[in-house]
């Protein structure tokens, strides 16, 4: 018996929906934070500085610092914003599309380290204070997956796919991009807007549809 094209996706989807029973891609809320480069972290806490761990997070080898800073835009101020860890090449402010409102400042939607163009605002630490020209995003949702994970649910590093979630309000994320590295922990990263869209409550799993 020949299969038609319909057929084999069918089968696929099958198989990648078993996989993920079996190895099943959790969910993470990423509230807004910051990331800053040795220069801008020096600058805000003085000449040598190094961040301290408060605790380790599910990305292997990163890290929510014990250190804040206060995020002042045009509009307003946030304050007590987590730096993570370690430190960056270039710095980068993630906040949600609310957080933007509040501050009154513009910032797109765009995946980690595509800063040109970006939103700008003042990072403030104790009695320091520096201007991030170009340096805040939202936040684009994103799937960190191992290389093996990516081949069982046959997907590649860059790919652009939709992601069921079950819940109180189910709903189909799209444009959710796969991110594929050795030094990475399968997880889905969603913003507290996202998360709020879907109810989001702690155990729920990402399921990726075609």
């Amino acid at each position: 018996m020949l299969l038609n094209n319909n057929d084999i996706d069918i089968i696929t989807e099958k198989i990648i929906q078993r996989m993920m029973d079996i190895r099943p891609i959790p969910i993470e809320v990423s509230g807004r934070h910051v990331h800053l480069c040795q220069k801008d972290l020096e600058t805000l806490f003085g000449t040598g500085y190094s961040l301290t761990r408060k605790k380790e997070l599910s990305q292997p080898g990163q890290f929510q610092s014990n250190e804040k800073v206060m995020l002042i835009g045009t509009k307003g101020v946030i304050k007590d914003v987590s730096i993570l860890g370690p430190v960056r090449p270039s710095t980068q402010v993630e906040i949600s599309k609310t957080d933007a409102v509040a501050l009154g400042i513009k910032a797109p939607v765009r995946e980690s380290g595509e800063l040109k163009g970006s939103g700008s605002l003042f990072i403030a630490a104790q009695n320091s204070i520096i201007r991030a020209d170009e340096e805040v995003i939202v936040a684009k949702r994103h799937i960190h997956l191992t290389p093996l994970d990516a081949k069982i649910y046959m997907v590649e590093n860059g790919d652009i796919v939709k992601v069921k979630i079950d819940g109180e309000r189910p709903l189909i994320f799209d444009g959710v991009v796969i991110r594929v590295s050795d030094k990475f922990k399968a997880a889905m990263h969603i913003d507290f807007d996202e998360a709020n869209a879907c109810c989001y409550s702690k155990g729920m799993n990402a399921k990726i549809i075609r």
